[in-house]
């Protein structure tokens, strides 16, 4: 199963991987299952990285991290969720108008917008978050959004014919996947307490409202609203704890 961890790695990350061969398809389904576990090396990463900066000031400690996120992930999220904001304000209600402007490269108003209020938030949970040095809120933010990609194509149809997530869709291993969606929220628990059992439910409610948007907008997902899922979870995540967790938690 190395293979599809890889595969994983490298779409999920800009960190190097060695494939020294295209992946089956089968590969790059498989790969789902380890969604999670990427999830948690990017939390552990800046973790770690803001345990570097310890002794920084909280403000560039915060922009630092911000960056190094990005940095990590390639902004390859940030797209989807720009992508979809503008086609759903864009798509005015219409599900053929909504899935044609997300397909267009171009960034409008809506997208640009939906950019900067996550970034800022995210910006300001950091710096929240730092001061409490409450780092463990990283691992549940970047771990169960990217839990959360297995359960969407579990449950929802994906719309496009062609693209990305086809091959995702098409040789997801359901029964395994289904263990690995239940199995990640109740290892973190167990690593952290369950002071941080709000962090759990803020996802699933994020998750249920996101997918019944897509399911009343364009009746499925697609790799962008994909990818505004992980966005919004990632950031709805920090925000709760940086208002209902204990900073001694």
């Amino acid at each position: 199963m190395i293979k599809p961890f890889l595969v994983a790695l490298q779409f999920l990350t800009r960190l190097p991987v060695p494939l020294f061969s295209l992946p089956s398809e089968k590969t790059v389904g498989y790969s789902l299952l380890f969604y999670p576990l990427v999830g948690l090396m990017i939390g552990t990463l800046l973790i770690a990285l803001g345990w570097l900066l310890r002794d920084a000031p909280p403000l560039v400690v915060a922009a630092l991290l911000l960056t190094g996120w990005i940095a990590l992930t390639g902004g390859l999220h940030l797209d989807g969720l720009a992508d979809s904001a503008d086609a759903w304000v864009g798509g005015m209600g219409d599900t053929e108008k909504t899935l044609a402007i997300m397909k267009d490269p171009n960034c409008g108003p809506a997208g640009v917008m939906a950019l900067l209020l996550v970034l800022l938030l995210k910006f300001v949970t950091l710096h929240s978050l730092f001061i409490a040095q409450n780092w463990m809120v990283l691992l549940y933010a970047t771990t169960l959004a990217r839990t959360l990609i297995p359960l969407l194509f579990l449950t929802t149809p994906y719309v496009r014919r062609h693209g990305l997530g086809v091959p995702l869709v098409t040789f997801q291993p359901r029964e395994l996947s289904i263990y690995v969606v239940t199995a990640t929220p109740l290892v973190l628990l167990l690593i952290t307490g369950l002071d941080y059992f709000w962090l759990i439910l803020t996802t699933i409610l994020t998750f249920l409202v996101l997918r019944f948007m897509m399911m009343q907008r364009i009746r499925g997902t697609t790799g962008d609203t994909a990818g505004a899922l992980i966005e919004i979870t990632e950031t709805n995540v920090l925000l709760t704890a940086a208002l209902l967790v204990p900073v001694n938690a």
